[in-house]
């Protein structure tokens, strides 16, 4: 009987000519030079979600800017890509509303040289442009992967950037079709790159992808290649602690968030996560039956239960749990080996010419499409210069966009309302406007009106993930220099309010007095500090235009 069609057969002898082999890796690379424009050329911020999420990074952009090194002068636990990035994106475009976009471009840019001779070299280019503008697109889009179209929001990038380098970096558990010590050196670097940049941005992506570096040391024809992209990272890590100096503290910082909201997840918990994401698991499932019954092998059996194991651990650990983007990619490299396999009467069922990509479309189409889609709606609001301005000036390229629905809009015009208010009140004091601390998910007024920053404290706190009763950093290490607390009546995240105003009552008692109250903010500024005059003019000027043009 005839298990496959003429069509099967061709496929899976394809040698990789090296045409081919080129034309699909210009092909990538175009893909991502096309995703990078979409996002840089507008050169404005459309967002209608987590926009509280979106000035962290640019507060870090900003304290980047002003010379400040993550880890050494301000706390996080995400890697310091996460700052440096946008920073870089600030730094070539010159402003704060484009900070995130550009950011972001060099990142596609970045992916696609990676992925180019990863896919090039080991596959076919139906199932290589497929795994390319599945990757690329969960790492150009902002929205987070689970949530609508509309969800506009550059919100945990890091995130996107993890899935989508992870899933390149499943790439390489295909052996390349015409291999040679050249490939083994760029899959050497490429391999490092991908796990440093992970590690770099987000501390979990980068272990799963050096204990994929060392299941890869099973594979007799590419260990050296492994062992060299393993030896190529232990040599990075230790120059960029040189060069960075924030290591230790980096680490400190992700063993305070560990005790906060680490731990091992419970069941209940994963058997959501599973749950909510059964759809995406079952035809994993189904990809990766057809490939144990049509090779078995020990190793495809780890290769599969990698994919689902880790993606659903690192899930877990995330905010959105809908999308295990790791599903996606394992099952392009699955497809992949099922049309390299010749004819043979391991498979169960007779395979159509088209069924494999047929069944990789069904994984991936989805979650492609509505990237593309929603890519093209950020840029097309973004370059019309639809919605409101920040009323914040140095982020006014940052707009509050109206989608057809409402989503979380209205509770982003209700924030924006607050830090408009916010930004009066500071105007009105009698003391120079620096080291302003806002009690809240994330203080952005530094960064909002070019103020200087503080030393010691953090862009971002977050009740149950950064600091909770028993785990939080030192009072006077974290406002040592700071001379303005704001303290929100109306916060943007009440727990996180709630709980920096109860663990930190007694030292703004000993050290600070209420100099202000308006309807949104309690203003207390550090008690002995000289009076002086305000905002720059320029500020003050847009800070009332802002006023004025409120609805």
């Amino acid at each position: 009987m005839t298990l496959a069609s003429p069509s099967t057969q061709a496929l899976s002898r394809w040698p990789g000519t090296m045409t081919t082999a080129r034309r699909l890796g210009w092909a990538v690379l175009a893909l991502g030079v096309l995703f990078a424009a979409m996002l840089a050329v507008p050169g404005q911020t459309a967002t209608n979600k987590y926009v509280n999420d979106l000035y962290i990074f640019l507060d870090g952009a900003h304290r980047i800017v002003l010379g400040q090194v993550p880890n050494v002068d301000f706390h996080t636990s995400l890697g310091p890509l996460a700052f440096y990035l946008p920073a870089a994106g600030l730094a070539l475009s010159g402003s704060l509303g484009a900070a995130m976009p550009v950011g972001m471009a060099l990142v596609v840019l970045i992916l696609a040289c990676i992925g180019a001779p990863l896919i090039a070299s080991r596959m076919h280019p139906i199932t290589g442009m497929a795994a390319a503008v599945f990757l690329l697109a969960v790492a150009a889009v902002p929205v987070n992967p689970g949530e609508a179209v509309s969800d506009l929001s550059f919100a945990m990038f890091y995130n996107r950037i993890g899935w989508s380098a992870l899933g390149l970096l499943l790439v390489m558990y295909l052996r390349p079709f015409n291999d040679s010590r050249q490939q083994a050196l760029v899959d050497a670097v490429c391999a490092a790159l991908l796990v440093l940049l992970m590690l770099y941005t987000k501390a979990s992506y980068g272990l799963v992808g050096f204990a994929f570096l060392v299941f890869m040391l099973l594979d007799r024809q590419q260990r050296g290649r492994m062992a060299l992209a393993l030896g190529l990272c232990a040599i990075s890590i230790g120059a960029i602690a040189l060069l960075w100096g924030g290591t230790l503290n980096h680490v400190a910082d992700l063993q305070l968030a560990q005790e906060v909201s680490g731990g091992l997840p419970e069941l209940q918990r994963l058997a959501e996560t599973m749950m909510v994401n059964l759809a995406d698991l079952v035809v994993f499932a189904l990809f990766a039956a057809l490939l144990l019954l049509a090779r078995r092998r020990f190793r495809d059996l780890l290769f599969v239960g990698f994919c689902a194991s880790t993606g659903i651990l690192i899930i877990e650990q995330n905010f959105q749990i809908v999308g295990i983007l790791t599903l996606g990619a394992g099952a392009a490299v699955i497809a992949e080996l099922l049309m390299r396999e010749p004819n043979s009467q391991r498979y169960p069922v007779a395979l159509s010419g088209a069924g494999v990509p047929l069944l990789l479309a069904t994984l991936l189409l989805p979650v492609a499409v509505q990237n593309v889609f929603s890519l093209g709606v950020h840029a097309a609001m973004a370059s019309s210069r639809a919605g409101e301005p920040s009323p914040l000036p140095q982020f006014g390229g940052v707009r509050l966009v109206r989608l057809w629905s409402d989503g979380a809009y209205r509770n982003f015009v209700r924030y924006h309302e607050t830090l408009l208010d916010g930004a009066l009140a500071l105007e009105s004091l009698d003391r120079p406007l620096q080291n302003v601390l806002a009690f809240d998910f994330v203080s952005p007024f530094a960064a909002g009106l070019d103020l200087p920053v503080s030393q010691g404290d953090s862009p971002w706190f977050h009740w149950g993930r950064t600091l909770d009763h028993d785990h939080f950093p030192p009072a006077a290490e974290i406002m040592a220099d700071v001379e303005i607390i704001m303290d929100p009546k109306t916060p943007i995240e009440h727990w996180t309010a709630d709980g920096m105003r109860e663990i930190y009552a007694d030292y703004i008692a000993q050290n600070f007095e209420l100099a202000s109250e308006t309807r949104h903010w309690r203003v207390y500024v550090r008690r002995g500090a000289d009076l002086v005059s305000v905002l720059p003019s320029e500020n003050s000027s847009t800070i009332k235009q802002s006023t004025s043009a409120q609805p």
